[in-house]
């Protein structure tokens, strides 16, 4: 396989497992994060991902897969949560998801191409503490489906994964409160546990190649189970 992959988050976690994974895979890859990368970058800055595209294209050639899986997030009492706390979450997750397709877009629609976003379960389901994360990952499932739908004829293809627990640093940021409720919190586990993330990089290598030619608007649970 050939083609230049763009994976933000790939500092660490789902994001650099998918970048040497789609690298194993024959791709040349384009690691972008905001630290411990090739390609230093905020995805929640406009100017940033513009920048950081532009110099992709020109090191490695026009950008043929973009796989956006930079996140933040954590548990907190919604009543608790600053706006600081709500614009930062939005911001990285959707709005940067966002940035990202729009910036490679045209590049993508240049000679067809994929985007692979990183949504969650807590994108499809209610889950407790955590009101901004649910609603920039419920944000991702929609924007996946809408760039689908608008970019259906014209070759480029937009699915996302929705992982549950993923055995990474970002899960050391969900601390549930102290006073949390352990019966509201239990709602997320699956007794398959949690997975890892070389497995979501699978799942996100096979969006992104061939073998799902026939997958747009998709968003694949994998998540042992919890949303079936």
């Amino acid at each position: 396989m050939s083609g230049v992959a763009v994976v933000t988050g790939a500092g660490s976690g789902v994001g650099k497992a998918t970048a040497a994974r789609l690298e194993k895979d024959g791709f040349a890859v384009a690691g972008l994060d905001i630290k411990n990368a090739p390609y230093q970058c905020d995805v929640s800055d406009e100017d940033q991902v513009a920048a950081a595209i532009a110099q992709v294209a020109a090191d490695l050639g026009r950008p043929t897969v973009l796989c956006n899986v930079a996140g933040i997030g954590r548990f907190q009492h919604t009543a608790d949560a600053t706006l600081d706390d709500w614009n930062r979450t939005i911001a990285v997750n959707l709005t940067g998801t966002f940035l990202m397709c729009r910036t490679a877009l045209p590049y993508l629609l240049d000679g067809g191409g994929a985007i692979v976003n990183v949504a969650s379960t807590a994108g499809v389901m209610g889950q407790p503490y955590s009101a901004a994360y649910c609603a920039s990952k419920g944000g991702v499932v929609q924007l996946t489906k809408a760039l689908a739908v608008e970019y259906l004829e014209r070759g480029v293809r937009v699915n996302a994964v929705a992982p549950g627990g993923v055995d990474t640093p970002l899960l050391g940021s969900f601390m549930p409160p102290e006073d949390g409720s352990r019966r509201l919190l239990a709602r997320l586990m699956t007794p398959m546990g949690f997975c890892t993330a070389d497995e979501v990089a699978g799942i996100i290598a096979f969006l992104a190649g061939p073998d799902s030619r026939y997958m747009s608007g998709s968003i694949v649970s994998f998540d042992g189970g919890l949303t079936a």
